[in-house]
């Protein structure tokens, strides 16, 4: 059972939200927070699978909530996929930035809602279609000139070559076709990767992948 948290300030959205994920096969919702404190007080206390976050809250927004759920070690396994009225938002830049897993615009098509949430609570980023790349791209193109992190130093070359083709928004099973060896391989390479970089998702090593250089903006299609 995916056991979810709804964090929005309209309760019209939340009931919209626990209506159609209650109706879902092994899918509940098991809890909801009006406030980013809420969003943090019910994630610490119900340890949810996957937590659907609203970016613009009153008092706590949901960027600092997301900060403060994925700098808790105890929480790990909460996925927080932000829920955004626009696709090129800074504060969902920053929140992925800091760890959340994706992000979903608030008038998407319910198929797509459900299969996000399936999709989180696996540990898969919310990297297709190509619009997180392209809000990631937009930001990390207006940042400073990237500085390689120390911590990328201790990357082997295989593994700075898969942190690229993650930054490109390859899958696992693409980049094993493109190095030619098995997703399980690829899968491992990505693991370790993102322990080195201290990645908490897929989504985070993406941003890290732009703002070290390894991936240019430009290089989207």
């Amino acid at each position: 059972m995916i056991r979810v948290v709804l964090a929005d300030d309209q309760v019209l959205v939340r009931a919209g939200f626990r209506a159609l994920l209650d109706a879902q096969d092994g899918v509940e919702v098991v809890g909801e927070a009006g406030t980013g404190d809420e969003a943090v007080e019910l994630a610490r206390r119900l340890r949810p699978d996957v937590l659907l976050m609203d970016i613009r809250m009153p008092g706590l927004d949901g960027l600092e909530a997301t900060r403060r759920i994925t700098a808790d070690a105890s929480l790990e396994g909460v996925r927080i996929v932000i829920l955004t009225t626009f696709e090129l938002d800074e504060y969902v830049f920053e929140a992925l930035r800091g760890g959340a897993s994706g992000f979903l615009v608030k008038d998407t098509e319910p198929v797509e809602l459900v299969a996000a949430v399936r999709a989180a609570a696996r540990g898969d980023a919310l990297l297709s279609p190509g619009v997180t790349r392209r809000l990631i791209a937009e930001f990390a193109a207006r940042a400073k000139e990237p500085v390689v992190a120390p911590r990328l130093n201790a990357l082997t070359d295989r593994e700075r070559e898969v942190m690229t083709l993650v930054g490109e928004g390859l899958s696992n099973e693409e980049i094993a076709a493109r190095l030619v060896v098995s997703p399980a391989t690829a899968k491992t390479h990505v693991s370790r990767t993102m322990i080195k970089l201290g990645a908490r998702d897929r989504a985070q090593l993406v941003v890290f992948a732009y703002e070290s250089g390894l991936v240019k903006p430009g290089w989207l299609p």
